[in-house]
């Protein structure tokens, strides 16, 4: 039995809420978005500069100070129409993807482009009102929301967007003050093992295939239609953005389809077990494989992880991580045999020492099991760092 210790940690849950404004209301967001755009990206070319010219790094708050004295100039008061923390808020989303890329978790920060997705946080002066459907953001008014499910807590931030599809949504950052559960104890049993694929979205050590549904390849031919209006529309006419807005209402469909099955798998992968391991996969790497990278980019493994990660900390279970060089596939969970001649066509094959059949998949997903129990990493998003002891 492995017993898992962590430190105390509150939960933190997020809510999106989609969200009805009014013609008036859509203009000052609209403005508002323009302003944070501009100071995320005034923000970055500033970082830029000081470290090209100077060698210095400018942090959240030189930055923000700076933001002070330029808003008093007569070039940018325009700026002062804005809230005031809501363009904070943008140097800190700034300073967080510096923190990322220099952790390698990320790439360079790059610029942002109007025509990309819309957005803005607040990090205070929110009212939802739960009776009336309605939540009040600051400098915009009360704005009509659907409210599917409430929540209890203090609201840290809210952050407002909107997408391509001119749909504009609340994600609303909750501290509910209610521990993390303890973690229960893994065994053997309670343990299964993952392996993802491209035939199969996920082959568990149970035996058990879970088809992958392939939501990007089964709309291709209804995006091909849609781009090859867009093409044929002249650039500039209003004809050519409903026909970019159609192309993006595909997309979009794709994108949704695709996270409701994922957080249905995750969901059904935490709910039934005490444990699940997983391999720690160099997708970005196997995406500059141009034979493979729509297809990895379809089943987005990245997203199932993170998905895994948060669930297993809601309700409990242990997410365990294995090195991306261990030989799952090649070696036999019977005898422990390694098939160094294992080609990637083989998707079937027998351990010359024990003579047993393989399913190259299935038998993966067993070592991984094997792998993870043994010693592999676990993963959470409430610290850094998990110890398992024997």
């Amino acid at each position: 039995m492995l017993q898992i210790y962590y430190t105390f940690c509150i939960m933190l849950k997020a809510y999106k809420y989609r969200l009805f404004p009014i013609r008036e209301q859509k203009e000052i967001l609209a403005k508002q978005f323009g302003c944070a755009r501009f100071v995320y990206n005034w923000g970055l070319a500033e970082k830029i500069k000081a470290y090209t010219t100077s060698k210095k790094t400018l942090s959240c708050f030189d930055l923000t100070n700076q933001l002070t004295k330029k808003k008093k100039e007569p070039e940018f008061e325009w700026l002062q129409e804005t809230y005031a923390q809501a363009l904070q808020m943008s140097l800190r989303n700034l300073d967080n993807a510096f923190t990322a890329f220099f952790r390698k978790q990320n790439r360079f920060p790059k610029f942002k482009h109007k025509n990309s997705k819309q957005s803005t946080s607040y990090p205070q002066g929110i009212k939802v009102d739960f009776d009336n459907q309605t939540i009040r953001i600051p400098k915009v008014g009360w704005v009509t929301i659907v409210i599917d499910r409430k929540f209890e807590g203090k609201i840290k931030t809210v952050t407002v967007s909107k997408t391509v599809t001119d749909k504009y949504f609340a994600n609303i950052l909750v501290e509910d003050d209610k521990p993390l559960p303890d973690k229960v104890n893994v065994t053997e049993e309670g343990t299964v093992g993952v392996d993802v694929g491209l035939k199969d979205f996920a082959i568990l050590s149970t035996g058990e295939k879970i088809p992958n549904p392939k939501y990007l390849r089964n709309a291709e031919i209804r995006l091909a239609v849609k781009q090859r209006q867009l093409s044929r529309k002249k650039k500039g006419s209003n004809k050519r953005i409903k026909a970019k807005k159609d192309v993006a209402l595909v997309y979009e469909k794709i994108s949704n389809q695709r996270s409701d099955f994922i957080h249905k798998i995750s969901s059904k992968l935490i709910s039934e077990n005490q444990a699940v391991v997983i391999e720690d996969l160099n997708i970005s790497g196997m995406l500059k494989n141009h034979c493979l990278a729509k297809g990895i980019s379809d089943v987005a493994w990245s997203k199932l992880f993170g998905f895994l990660a948060y669930k297993s900390d809601w309700y409990g279970k242990t997410l365990i991580q294995i090195g991306r060089f261990e030989p799952s596939s090649k070696i036999c969970n019977i005898c422990g045999e390694v098939n160094h001649n294992l080609k990637l066509s083989d998707r079937e094959w027998v351990c010359s020492e024990c003579k047993t059949k393989h399913d190259r998949d299935i038998n993966a997903a067993i070592n991984i099991k094997k792998f993870g129990l043994l010693g592999g990493k676990v993963i959470s998003t409430r610290i850094n760092k998990a110890t398992l002891s024997g």
